[in-house]
C-alpha cells in the first residue's frame, strides 16, 4: 500500500511542478505536512543534499522520500510517480508538435507558464532561506526572540556570499568549492558538539 501511495503522491508532484526540480519544493513541502513522511527540517536538509549531487534536484528529492518512507523498492516507486508524467507529456508533444509548432494558443500557453514557474522556484527558494537561516520550531517553543535565528548558518551564508562575491582570487571557484567547504564546515560544527 505504501508504495502506491508513494507512486501516486509523486505522480501528482511530477504533473504539476512545472519548472524543474526546485519547483517542486512547495508540494513536497505540503506533501510533508499531509504525510508525515518527513518533516521540514529534514526536507530542507534532501534540498541541500540534491543540489549538491549529480542528477535532476526532483528525481533526488523523490528517491530520498521514498527510500526513508519504503526502503529501494519505495525509493523506485517515489522516483517512477515523479518522472511518468513527464514521460508522458513527452510523447504526446512528440507527436503532435509539428503541427503545433506554430499555433499562438500553444505559444500563450507556454507564456503562461513561465511566470508561473517562476514563482514556484521562487517560493521554493525562500522556503529554503527561511528553514536554514532560521529556527521557528525553536522559537515557537522558547518564545525567545533570539532563538529565531540561526546564526551558525546565518554566518556561513554570510562568509559563502564575501568569498564568492567580493573576494578576488575565490570569485572564480568553482561552486562545488563552497560546496565541499560548506559540508566540512558543517561536519566540523557536529564533532566540536556546536549546536
Amino acid at each position: 500500500m505504501i508504495y502506491w501511495q508513494l507512486f501516486y503522491e509523486f505522480f501528482k508532484v511530477g504533473l504539476f511542478s512545472i519548472g524543474g526540480g526546485m519547483a517542486t519544493f512547495p508540494f513536497l513541502s505540503a506533501l510533508a505536512d499531509k504525510t508525515g513522511w518527513f518533516t521540514q527540517a529534514q526536507l530542507a536538509d534532501m534540498i541541500a543534499i540534491s543540489e549538491s549531487t549529480p542528477g535532476p534536484v526532483g528525481v533526488n528529492m523523490a528517491s530520498g522520500v521514498g527510500y526513508t518512507t519504503g526502503g529501494i523498492l519505495g525509493s523506485v516507486c517515489a522516483t517512477v510517480g515523479l518522472i511518468t508524467p513527464s514521460v508522458i507529456v513527452i510523447l504526446i508533444i512528440a507527436r503532435f508538435l509539428k503541427s503545433f509548432r506554430e499555433n499562438k494558443h500553444v505559444n500563450n500557453v507556454f507564456y503562461g507558464l513561465r511566470p508561473a514557474s517562476t514563482g514556484l522556484i521562487a517560493a521554493a527558494g525562500l522556503s529554503v532561506v527561511i528553514l536554514s537561516l532560521f529556527n521557528i520550531d525553536l522559537y515557537r517553543a522558547s518564545g525567545r526572540l533570539i532563538d529565531v535565528f540561526n546564526f551558525k548558518a546565518i554566518i556561513l551564508a554570510a562568509v559563502i556570499y564575501i568569498l564568492s562575491n567580493h573576494i578576488k582570487p575565490t570569485k572564480k571557484l568553482h561552486p562545488i568549492v563552497f560546496i565541499l567547504f560548506s559540508a566540512a564546515v558543517g561536519i566540523l560544527f557536529q564533532f566540536a558538539g556546536v549546536s
